[in-house]
């Protein structure tokens, strides 16, 4: 389906033509409403080009345009600014053809992908924190939208599930384990373990070397330090699913960095066969000597005591996504602080043909009120699951009082969409890389940029429904006031509120697209926002269930198309719609 964009846009290419200029600009929805709903810089760009009047380049153009029954006559504003106006019939009309499509006019791409996402990532042996949130919900919302969108999508949680931080682990579980302590809170436990053997590893350098020995141990395969890993690995999975579920987050794939432990040697035999790879001073390294960014920044792919690090862990990573997951794009949703990490890791697989096209998605942090990074008053990172529990529960308290009728069980269900989503839609309505300060108060207000403020939207439109008892009405053709045609469920778009309304509600499969462009799931968000913002006005100003037939059912039908709009929109979101509140 054609979107109004889409639609302004070719038209505007032909009277460029038939005015004899060539296509330029961009045609983007209007900065200032009042002026039209869509504008084109194009003669400002070919006033520039051709060194000619911007405004006289405009008249030619208006004078080619074929306005049809799409907009009323282009206006010319400012310095040579086209405006476009849509008239209310095509809105009405588009408006008719979103409701009948399951997809509400979001149109399948046509080059469509394999696109592997890492993103969350979580450490073995330690609980995920609130600084995991960013990652694992733009992830998640990412994949939603790159899949809507027709593309196949393989969600990889590449769990950091080996390194040196276990050889302490496993001496402590040898030295220091409380088994009652491990039963009650088995991550917290191993976590304590950990945080003891560091503190003694600093003093004692004979504990550091039998941590050393451990490592050792279970990298040469050792029986009893293997099954001490797996019992960590199967505890702190079990933390991440409890987590992963409150979420709602799901994974196609969880290949922790142990999975690549066996390729490994293969990648450095393979770098220093090519070429790529060089030895210096008893290690393998890449050099960027021709690339100014990194030239004095070399890539360590193994050790000079033959260890390996996470650069080798990544490059193994890429093989197997580009040849055994046959992935033709990869998206890595990780911290701005591994920047140059993943240039380099870029940079190499670039030497080595891979063609897969590798983007690093980067976000920004999470602040406490005093605008550092968001601890506990200990000073330790804010525990993730206790902090979803929490926003559940203040959720719950805002439900009991305003609706205390509501069964236990509703109160439950309610509080976890409101509480779960307040939490994603807080941190996906930002920049993805601004860093913002974290407050319940503004999270979970029911005014405002909010999920609770988007949901409750949804449900004064369910309960439209409920008082009106019926289901929403089938949409006929468009048709204006007046007109002798009395089919049921017409869009009828009189009043400047409804016309308002169903503009936006046809602008939602122009704004999904473009979330994919800059990784900027904030701009599907704001789009909620603004269309919650349309309904809330057109409810005030127009009367739904009181109102005279055709206009009744013309109204039910935008309730309708808005409440599914929402639920679509928020879903790609990752975050639930409840009927009631």
């Amino acid at each position: 389906m054609e979107t109004f964009q889409s639609l302004l846009a070719k038209r505007l290419s032909d009277a460029l033509a038939k005015a004899g200029l060539p296509n330029a600009g961009e045609l983007t929805p209007a900065t200032d409403r009042r002026f039209g709903d869509y504008q084109t810089n194009a003669a400002l760009v070919l006033g520039k080009q051709r060194s000619e009047n911007p405004q006289t380049l405009a008249e030619r153009v208006i004078a080619q345009f074929d306005i049809g029954d799409l907009c009323e006559p282009p206006t010319v504003a400012g310095a040579g600014f086209i405006n476009f106006t849509l008239r209310a019939d095509a809105i009405a009309k588009k408006a008719g053809e979103v409701l009948r499509d399951e997809r509400l006019g979001v149109a399948r791409t046509k080059s469509t992908r394999t696109i592997v996402i890492d993103f969350g990532s979580p450490n073995v042996a330690k609980p995920m924190h609130v600084g995991h949130i960013r990652s694992t919900v733009l992830g998640d919302a990412l994949a939603r939208i790159a899949q809507f969108l027709g593309h196949e999508v393989i969600r990889d949680n590449h769990i950091g599930d080996w390194g040196t931080q276990f050889g302490m682990v496993i001496y402590g579980w040898k030295n220091l384990l409380d088994r009652q302590s491990l039963q009650r809170d088995p991550l917290a436990e191993i976590v304590r373990i950990y945080r003891e053997t560091n503190e003694r590893a600093t003093r004692d350098p004979q504990v550091r070397e039998a941590c050393r020995q451990e490592l050792v141990r279970l990298q040469a395969g050792d029986r009893e330090n293997i099954d001490i890993w797996n019992e960590c690995v199967a505890f702190s999975m079990q933390d991440f699913e409890h987590v992963y579920t409150l979420l709602d987050v799901h994974y196609d794939i969880q290949c922790g960095e142990s999975f690549y432990n066996d390729r490994l040697p293969a990648v450095v035999e393979r770098l220093l066969k090519s070429g790529i790879g060089e030895i210096s001073e008893g290690a393998v390294v890449v050099f960027f000597r021709d690339q100014p960014e990194l030239a004095n920044k070399p890539c360590i792919v193994r050790k000079r005591d033959g260890g390996y690090n996470y650069a080798t862990t990544d490059l193994a990573t890429v093989d197997y996504r580009v040849n055994d997951l046959k992935a033709d794009t990869v998206w890595y949703v990780v911290g701005a602080p591994q920047s140059l990490h993943f240039k380099q890791i870029f940079e190499i697989a670039r030497r080595e043909g891979y063609s897969a096209d590798f983007r690093h998605i980067t976000f920004g942090s999470i602040l406490g009120e005093d605008r550092k990074l968001m601890k506990t008053r200990s000073g330790e990172n804010v525990p993730l699951r206790g902090l979803l529990e929490e926003a559940c529960k203040r959720a719950r308290k805002i439900i009991e009082e305003k609706n205390p009728d509501l069964s236990e069980a509703d109160k439950t269900d309610i509080a976890h969409k409101i509480g779960i989503g307040a939490v994603k839609y807080f941190d996906l309505s930002q920049y993805r890389m601004t860093d913002y300060i974290f407050s319940w108060e503004k999270m979970l207000s029911l005014q405002g940029n909010t999920a609770p403020y988007l949901q409750n939207a949804y449900v004064r439109i369910r309960s439209i429904f409920r008082k009106a008892d019926e289901s929403a009405p089938k949409i006929g053709k468009s048709r204006r006031r007046g007109d002798t045609d009395s089919s049921c469920g017409e869009l009828i778009l009189d009043d400047r509120a409804e016309i308002n309304l169903a503009k936006r509600l046809c602008q939602f499969a122009e704004i999904v697209p473009q979330v994919l462009n800059d990784f900027r799931p904030n701009i599907l968000a704001n789009y909620l926002f603004e269309l919650a913002n349309s309904f809330h006005t057109f409810y005030e100003a127009c009367p739904v269930l009181k109102s005279e037939e055709p206009a009744r059912s013309s109204r039910l039908t935008l309730c309708d198309l808005t409440g599914r709009v929402l639920q679509r929109g928020l879903d790609l979101l990752g975050i639930k719609a409840p009927d009631k509140m």
